[in-house]
Parts: C-alpha cells; sequence; structure tokens
C-alpha cells in the first residue's frame, strides 16, 4: 500500500468511526481494531489496539467535554468510575499483552457478536430513583468500575455500552448522565490502555494522529446527520448492529484457525 493509499486508508477509516459514533452516539469504537487490521493494514494485533485505544480516548475525552458543558456529568461518581476502572483497565491491557494476537482478535470477535446482538434490542436500561451518593454507592460503583475496566483495557475498546447500564445500575442516574459521565471513564480507560500498550512500543504514533484527524471530521458529520435523523435512530441502530455482527464473523473465521 502505498503512503498516499495508507494515509487515505487511516482517514477513512477514523472517519468511518468518528461519523458513527456521533450518528448513533456509541458502538463505532468496536470497530476500530478490525478497521486497522484489515483495511489499513497493520500486521500487528497488539498494534492495533493500542492505536486504536489511543483514538478512542481522544474521540471520548472530545466528546465529554461537550456533555460536560451541558451539565450531563455527575462528576463524583464520573471520577469515581473512572479512577477504580483506571486499576481494572491496567490489569486487562496487562493481560491481554500476554495472550497470542489471534487468539485475541477470536476473543475480540465474541465480544463484538454481544455488542452487536445488545445492539439489536432496545435499549430498556432501568432507570430508579437516583441514590444518595453515600459509602455504599460509591463501594459499587468502584466494584464495578473495576471490572469494567479490565474489560475495556483487555480488547481495547471503549466499553460505553458497559459502562452506561452500570453506571445507571449503581447509582440510578437518569441515562444522559449515565452517557455524559461514562465518557470520562471511556477516555481514561483507553488512554490507561493505550499508555500500557506504548510502552511496549505496540502504539503507532502517527499511524494514531490520522486516525483521530479523520475520527474528528467524521464525528462532526455524523453529529450534524443524527440531528435529521433523529426520528430513525432505532433503525440506524439496528442497521449498525448489522454491520457490526458481520465484521464479527469475520473476525472469528480469520482467526478461528489459529486457535490450534
Amino acid at each position: 500500500m502505498t503512503s498516499f493509499a495508507s494515509l487515505l486508508a487511516a482517514v477513512g477509516s477514523g472517519g468511518l468511526v468518528g461519523f458513527t459514533l456521533g450518528l448513533i452516539g456509541g458502538g463505532g469504537s468496536i470497530l476500530a481494531t478490525p478497521l486497522l487490521l484489515y483495511v489499513v493494514g497493520v500486521a500487528n494485533p497488539h498494534v492495533a489496539i493500542g492505536t486504536g485505544a489511543l483514538a478512542v480516548s481522544v474521540n471520548a475525552y472530545a466528546n465529554f467535554i461537550a456533555h460536560a458543558r451541558q451539565k450531563h456529568v455527575w462528576w463524583r461518581c464520573a471520577i469515581i468510575f473512572a479512577a477504580m476502572g483506571t486499576i481494572g483497565a491496567l490489569l486487562g491491557s496487562t493481560l491481554g499483552l500476554i495472550v497470542d494476537g489471534k487468539r485475541l482478535l477470536f476473543l475480540f470477535g465474541l465480544v463484538m457478536v454481544v455488542v452487536g446482538l445488545l445492539m439489536l434490542r432496545p435499549r430498556r436500561v432501568a432507570e430508579g430513583p437516583p441514590r444518595e451518593i453515600d459509602w455504599r454507592v460509591c463501594t459499587m460503583t468502584g466494584a464495578i468500575a473495576v471490572l469494567t475496566g479490565a474489560a475495556s483495557g483487555f480488547f481495547g475498546i471503549g466499553g460505553g455500552f458497559l459502562i452506561v447500564p452500570a453506571l445507571i445500575l449503581a447509582t440510578g442516574m437518569p441515562m444522559i448522565n449515565a452517557i455524559g459521565s461514562s465518557l470520562l471513564a471511556v477516555g481514561t480507560f483507553g488512554l490507561a490502555t493505550a499508555v500500557n500498550y506504548a510502552r511496549s512500543g505496540l502504539v503507532d504514533w502517527t499511524l494514531a494522529v490520522e486516525f483521530i484527524a479523520g475520527g474528528t471530521v467524521g464525528g462532526i458529520a455524523g453529529m450534524l446527520l443524527a440531528t435529521r435523523l433523529a426520528p430513525r435512530k432505532a433503525t440506524l441502530n439496528r442497521i449498525f448492529a448489522v454491520l457490526v455482527l458481520a465484521v464479527a464473523a469475520y473476525v472469528i473465521v480469520r482467526n478461528a484457525p489459529h486457535l490450534g
């Protein structure tokens, strides 16, 4: 692949992830690793995971700032979840580093299946009355955060599809506040994973910049289109879920022969 074609593939792939995030508000980061591997042409699965984690982190922080300005963030819960989950993300990413890349991708494909199936279902996360933020709530939030962060770090994904319901379960906060608060954790988990991979030389910094640049432009385009297609968001979610399942099948089939 020529340098120009490589640049185009990286920016275009980042743009697709950003566009999806802006359009339907989540899920796009699950495509980062497959795009880096099979479109951009990254040979090492661990480099794809580390580079994708960095790109997801930057995009999440950018969206977090936007939500914070709209006062959608419950700061105490967001900070506790991000801080405790980062411990899990560091542990998870450390474990991911020692797992064979092909095996890790096979497991990643299974996670994509779970994400796709969850997105096919209507989102019915039960919101209860907000709980008083006492030590019990903080303890529950921290425990759930460590487990969620570990999964995020192991697979190098944003994990928003796990974090949003986890925050609602722990605190009873409204959905919009869970989405806004989750982005601090998504960004921090991604950064922790990227730092861990970077220490082993498994982040392609130039590629990450190209991917992030594409994601920024794609995110703006996605948000603009989302305002026009808001009534069809459920349909868009289902279409994207089918795409995720198709990519998952490809990832699983490509990497299943390497399990022996």
